[in-house]
């Protein structure tokens, strides 16, 4: 991407790429996200810092390039309730920039964590100065509506260690070659966002072995992706895990 503003110092050139291909800005060209992050800055969380807190002001959406972010609010017993989870290349906080109100959860970094905040202002000039950006970001949305679906067909018809081969193909980004990812350190929030138990994460990751995959702590490397689709797209034989 060229012409690149200066006022989002900081994003290489594999952060643009991440934009461009993540869900809120899949539909938009490289212009209408230049116009969408105008003001936008990196920013940097060590793990278990508080990015907002229930009822702060929504004044940013934000996006992850790198690490994992824990959405959750308190229980009246003072217990969390995580309600969402969220890695490279995807955003959250977007629905209270068009609800117009406070944030209805906390947000905490769950690893080190380099996030693109949007102002939410400036956003939503961008999206009134550009017409497409608005029909972009719509699209991006039900793009987004889709991937639950399956999330949720997967759920039901494939074995864990296929739904978290499914998961890490999509964070990938591309069809082949080798890559690595970033595990969140609470593993339980990795599972949760599966639908699976701590247990049978790890019995997932074992079988993921496989097809090559390594695990090195919070690093996960897949030398293969090739091999790693074509074990997610398998018969479904392999004895079910839950």
């Amino acid at each position: 991407m060229t012409g690149r503003p200066g006022e989002a110092a900081g994003l290489d050139s594999a952060d643009w790429a991440t934009l461009a291909h993540g869900p809120l800005f899949a539909a938009a060209t490289p212009e209408m996200i230049q116009h969408a992050i105008s003001g936008a800055r990196v920013v940097h969380y060590e793990p278990r810092q508080v990015i907002f807190s229930q009822g702060d002001p929504a004044e940013a959406l934000y996006l992850v390039l790198e690490g994992w972010v824990k959405i959750y609010r308190l229980t009246p017993a003072g217990e969390e309730a995580v309600v969402g989870a969220f890695t490279r290349g995807e955003s959250f906080a977007e629905p209270v920039f068009f609800l117009g109100a406070g944030y209805p959860a906390n947000a905490e970094a769950a690893s080190r964590a380099r996030l693109l905040r949007i102002d939410a202002a400036r956003f939503g000039e961008a999206i009134e100065r550009e017409p497409r950006l608005a029909s972009a970001i719509l699209a991006s949305i039900v793009q987004h509506t889709v991937y639950l679906t399956e999330d949720i067909a997967s759920l039901k018809l494939k074995s864990a260690p296929r739904r978290l081969a499914d998961f890490l193909l999509r964070l990938a980004g591309r069809e082949s070659g080798e890559t690595t990812f970033s595990l969140p350190h609470e593993k339980a929030l990795l599972a949760g966002r599966l639908g699976m138990t701590p247990e049978s994460l790890s019995r997932a990751l074992a079988a993921l072995r496989e097809v090559g995959v390594e695990t090195d702590g919070a690093t996960l490397r897949a030398p293969d992706l090739g091999r790693l689709r074509a074990f997610a797209r398998g018969s479904g034989k392999r004895r079910r895990s839950n």
